[in-house]
């Protein structure tokens, strides 16, 4: 028998990760999440998975669009952390953000930016597992925001 959601929750809190806001476009319109679990996969070819809950409306723009960008957050943008993970708001509204190479919104002033083309969306229980092949990427100097037993933190 598997541990119950509370417990699961209280020990994944022990996981520290760094925190990244996920985006696409579709149909014109832009979708953007908080997100935790994202890692890399493969390097050849470099691949990067992210997991997001099926119940969500970014959820069927990446399958429909069929390419997505994650943001690594820099440890001064808590702020977009918490803004992209605000319901019922126009996320895009007020935040600094550019199209990138495959016309995919890019937030102002992050550590890193994937920009990566759908390749496979597996089940992964109220999940789905999209794996994206990363065709563009940059980098700038910082330290990433991690999230810990549910707080933002730094690295010191």
């Amino acid at each position: 028998m598997p541990i119950d959601e509370f417990r699961f929750r209280q020990v994944m809190g022990h996981f520290a990760s760094g925190v990244t806001v996920v985006t696409t476009e579709h149909a014109g319109q832009l979708f953007g999440m908080t997100v935790s679990s994202f890692c890399s996969l493969s390097l050849r070819p470099p691949l990067v998975l992210i997991c997001i809950d099926r119940n969500v409306r970014a959820h069927d723009a990446i399958a429909a669009a069929g390419r997505y960008a994650v943001n690594v957050l820099e440890k001064r943008q808590e702020h977009l952390s918490r803004r992209f993970a605000t319901p019922e708001i126009d996320r895009f509204t007020g935040v600094a953000w550019r199209t990138g190479q495959l016309d995919l919104p890019l937030l102002d002033d992050t550590l890193a930016a994937f920009e990566c083309r759908l390749v496979d969306a597996l089940p992964g229980g109220d999940h789905t597992i999209f794996v994206g092949e990363v065709q563009y990427a940059e980098i700038r100097e910082g330290s990433p925001l991690l999230y810990y037993r549910r707080g933002y933190h730094e690295l010191k």
